[in-house]
């Protein structure tokens, strides 16, 4: 398999990479306001049915479509959830369940 992550074959190009990421952030964010409140995990946060895991597999498909299409740029993996959880930080979409 070869290597196609812009981040791992050109490393020192720290201003692309954080353009990148910062839009990659704004992507999510415009994302999130399409949906109501989402709970953050309940009682099992390992329930990969949950709103908040389905959400998160499907935004992260469509995010690196987005930014090959959009940036001629292939985000590695740790780059897309970097920028997800990130976005889910600042955003006010996001209900946290009591964990009592």
């Amino acid at each position: 398999m070869a290597i196609r992550y812009n981040l791992w074959l050109d490393p020192d190009n720290t201003a692309q990479h954080r353009a990148v990421e910062e839009d990659i952030e704004r992507y999510f964010i415009e994302r999130f306001a399409d949906y109501p409140h989402i709970r953050l995990f309940g009682a099992d946060p390992y329930d990969y049915d949950a709103p908040f895991n389905r959400l998160y597999d499907v935004l992260m498909a469509r995010a690196a479509e987005y930014c090959e299409r959009t940036w001629c740029y292939v985000a590695s993996p740790e780059q897309l959830n970097r920028c997800f959880f990130r976005a889910v930080g600042r955003s006010n979409k996001f209900v946290q369940d009591d964990r009592s």
